[in-house]
């Protein structure tokens, strides 16, 4: 009987805390893996990590003769190269970065914006909205050398003139590069840094190889390494690429590579390699010029080896003599179309270089 009575007594407080273990089962939180994420709208792209900045050792190669066959083959193969995501112009505002020398050749940095004339898509601009000298601004650069067979004799030297610039341009905390060697295919032996030491040693891995993709390399690079990377509008992004100009292993064409340039708003410096030149040296170093004269960069020829090294000297005060300045075009259209940029001096003998065009947002 006393059993009996114990029984009922503790099935009677079981029955009186069910609801208060109930409730507190409900306040737990769910396992991570029992959260539902909602998923992004079209409109709404989930975000994407942002790419590391620091490696503990010499990056691993990203592309290789097998998995960059065909560098629009990517994540962006069902893109258009008009696709307005890669679009960095602002809408319907343009921003052009661009330097000014004199009949020497010498940087002049000390004009205002009443200076200059604008004409977009062949209409004068009536309204620069903003101006400014950019003399020491943080700095986003990609180093391309090419490391075919054709250059195998000047290779030791590029390299070391290369660590050389990096060295002497690159400050911590300040500024990123990253390091792309291309034969037959483009390779990634550093990843974005500012460490000095890791950027030579991404330099001094490049070994030389076969052919050259030479415009897959300026693909690539434009596309996976600074179009993905953040960016504000006071940071400049700059490609110093060191070849001979013989391109006979890429996918994509010249004029690709440089649209590729021109969205993600990068000033393209070649180095040429063709020393002494001769005749298929000239014909090289014009597909050279026109990268770098489409972007708004500079085409060197040194006449020597050792003239690459001051090559690499002027590219650096380059990058620390630009102006920029921002306006909004006439008869502006979603289109994605490629407009035309002219900028000029009003002042005689002076010669503004800047990119010579750029593509509109897609509706």
């Amino acid at each position: 009987m006393i059993w009996s009575w114990r029984i009922s007594l503790v099935a009677l407080c079981l029955t009186a805390a069910l609801p208060v273990l109930a409730q507190n089962t409900d306040d737990l939180p769910s396992a991570p893996s029992a959260v539902k994420q909602p998923k992004p709208t079209p409109s709404t792209p989930a975000p994407q990590p942002a790419p590391e900045v620091e490696q503990s050792e010499p990056a691993q190669p990203a592309a290789s003769a097998t998995d960059l066959s065909d560098p629009r083959d990517k994540s962006d193969a069902n893109a258009p190269l008009s696709d307005p995501n890669t679009i960095r112009v602002p809408v319907n505002e343009v921003n052009v970065v661009f330097t000014v020398t004199d009949k020497h050749n010498h940087y002049v940095k000390d004009l205002s914006k009443t200076d200059f004339k604008v004409v977009d898509d062949e209409h004068p601009v009536e309204e620069i909205r903003s101006f400014r000298r950019e003399t020491d601004l943080p700095l986003q650069v990609g180093l391309l050398i090419d490391a075919s067979n054709s250059i195998r004799e000047r290779f030791k030297f590029e390299q070391e003139s290369a660590i050389e610039f990096l060295n002497d341009t690159i400050r911590p905390r300040y500024d990123q590069a990253f390091v792309v060697g291309f034969d037959v295919a483009p390779e990634l032996t550093q990843d974005f840094t500012d460490n000095s030491e890791k950027l030579s040693r991404g330099i001094r891995a490049l070994q030389p190889g076969n052919a050259t993709a030479m415009y897959d390399a300026l693909y690539y690079s434009c596309r996976d390494k600074l179009l993905k990377s953040p960016q504000s509008s006071s940071v400049r992004r700059a490609i110093i690429l060191v070849s001979d100009g013989d391109d006979n292993a890429s996918h994509v064409t010249r004029e690709e590579a440089i649209e590729m340039a021109l969205r993600a708003n990068t000033i393209v410096y070649t180095i040429s390699t063709n020393f002494p030149a001769g005749a298929d040296g000239e014909r090289y170093d014009k597909v050279l010029e026109r990268i770098a004269d489409a972007t708004g960069g500079r085409a060197f020829r040194p006449f020597q080896l050792t003239d690459v090294a001051n090559a690499f000297a002027q590219i650096q005060d380059d990058l620390r003599s630009q102006y920029e300045l921002s306006y909004h075009p006439a008869n502006f259209a979603h289109d994605g179309r490629y407009r035309t940029i002219a900028i000029s001096a009003t002042k005689k003998g002076l010669k503004v270089r800047s990119r010579t065009g750029y593509y509109a947002p897609g509706e």
